[in-house]
């Protein structure tokens, strides 16, 4: 729902490299956001086990049978989603709490927010890669972009909207880390499926 495919993608050759760099900054980007989390707890009291309920991204459901390219093209949707949700949340923040002075939470926060941008675009070099010239446009009918109105509910959204980014974060970790062996097998298939033409014949 959150993005459409504009032209096919076809072709698993993805480098090694990009992906690489890609889940090198997954792992950076998962550990800022369990100090944001942790800072986030400690400026609004609230407890690690707080209850969040459901997902805010939107993606089509996971699954092995996916092609490299669809599963980049999963993961990079999603991860445009929680940065617009993300965006959002710092907006409302500002607009409702206010800036006031920056201070560790306001940084790690701005970090958080870059580092997400960076690994968006590593995901998109893997797509365009995977895929060709593979575009995504971006549709976030759906996503909560509001919030809510009440500032309880308002501090329990930008907390949800902090975990959904580290949800996908930790995703795009297992997501990258399993590519380079799925782009083997899937380089592989064709070569026995050829081999065995050329013994029939």
């Amino acid at each position: 729902m959150a993005a459409r495919r504009t032209r096919g993608m076809t072709g698993p050759d993805v480098s090694r490299s990009t992906v690489a760099r890609a889940a090198s900054i997954a792992e950076q980007l998962r550990y800022e956001c369990s100090i944001l989390l942790e800072l986030y707890r400690e400026k609004e009291s609230f407890t690690a086990d707080v209850l969040v309920d459901g997902r805010l991204v939107s993606v089509a459901p996971p699954s092995s049978q996916l092609a490299t390219r669809d599963k980049l093209w999963r993961l990079h949707s999603a991860l445009m989603q929680c940065r617009s949700l993300l965006e959002r949340a710092i907006a409302r923040e500002e607009e409702e709490l206010g800036g006031g002075k920056k201070g560790d939470y306001e940084t790690q926060r701005k970090m958080v927010k870059d580092r997400l941008s960076y690994l968006l675009i590593c995901t998109g070099e893997l797509l365009k890669t995977a895929g060709g010239a593979a575009l995504l446009t971006p549709s976030l009918e759906g996503l909560e972009l509001d919030g809510p109105t009440t500032l309880f509910e308002l501090k329990l959204w930008v907390y949800r909207i902090f975990k959904e980014v580290d949800y996908w974060t930790k995703t795009a970790i297992t997501t990258l880390e399993a590519l380079p062996s799925v782009i083997a097998k899937e380089r592989v298939m064709p070569s026995r499926v050829r081999t065995t033409r050329s013994t029939r014949r």
